[in-house]
C-alpha cells in the first residue's frame, strides 16, 4: 500500500487568488489584535495578582479567561502574522 499525502488529493485545499495588500492588511490587523490582547490580558492578570480585594471567587472566572486569552494571543498571533507576510502556510505539512 502506498501512503497518500495531501498533495495526492486534488482540491483538498482549494486556494483563492487574494491580492498581496490583503495579506499584509490582515497581517497588520492580527499583529495589532495580538499586541493589544497580550498587553490587556497581562494587565488584568497583574492587577488580579497584586490586589487582594480583587481576589474573589467570582473574579477567578475572569482571571481564567484572561489567562487563556493571554496564552492564545502570545501563541497564535505571531504564527498568523508570519504566515500573512509570507502569503502562505510556512510551517509545512506537520505544522
Amino acid at each position: 500500500p502506498q501512503k497518500m499525502t495531501v498533495q495526492d488529493v486534488p482540491g483538498a485545499f482549494p486556494t483563492v487568488d487574494v491580492p498581496d495588500h490583503a495579506h499584509y492588511t490582515i497581517g497588520v490587523v492580527i499583529l495589532i489584535v495580538g499586541i493589544t490582547g497580550t498587553l490587556g490580558n497581562f494587565l488584568v492578570i497583574y492587577a488580579f495578582c497584586r490586589s487582594r480585594r480583587l481576589q474573589t471567587p467570582a473574579n477567578v472566572f475572569i482571571i481564567n479567561l484572561a489567562i487563556s486569552d493571554f496564552l492564545m494571543s502570545i501563541t497564535q498571533s505571531p504564527v498568523f502574522f508570519t504566515n500573512s507576510l509570507h502569503k502562505r502556510w510556512i510551517f509545512g505539512e506537520k505544522g
